[in-house]
């Protein structure tokens, strides 16, 4: 991992990703959960899953619910937004978020409340 210019954290090569899996990744001494989708876009979230506290979230089930890009955790099966975060199993959990996208072929990310940077 490399720091760039724009204080985003290089993480991997987008072709490292498959699409519609996931991939813990430790950046900024914070485990992610990384995916990508068919359009190339990225998704990244804390890779702890609140609910059961297993850092698990990586190998989840990757959906759609209503247009919304969704990871299931694999441990109690409960659905998250990749793009707010918010479960949509049980109202009072979430699970951080974090700005990703690819540049040239490099798949950036700033670490919620992380001393890297505060925008990608």
């Amino acid at each position: 991992m490399t720091t760039s210019a724009e204080s985003s954290v290089v993480v991997c090569e987008r072709r490292q990703l498959t699409v519609n899996r996931g991939v813990a990744a430790l950046v900024d001494g914070r485990a992610v959960a990384l995916f990508v989708f068919p359009d190339g876009s990225v998704a990244a979230i804390d890779n702890i899953d609140p609910c059961s506290g297993a850092s698990v979230m990586s190998r989840g089930i990757v959906g759609e619910l209503d247009g919304v890009p969704t990871v299931a955790s694999p441990m109690f099966k409960q659905r998250f937004d990749l793009r707010s975060g918010r479960c949509l199993d049980v109202e009072s959990v979430s699970v951080a978020v974090h700005a990703a996208k690819v540049v040239d072929g490099m798949v950036h990310l700033v670490v919620a409340g992380s001393s890297v940077g505060s925008s990608v």
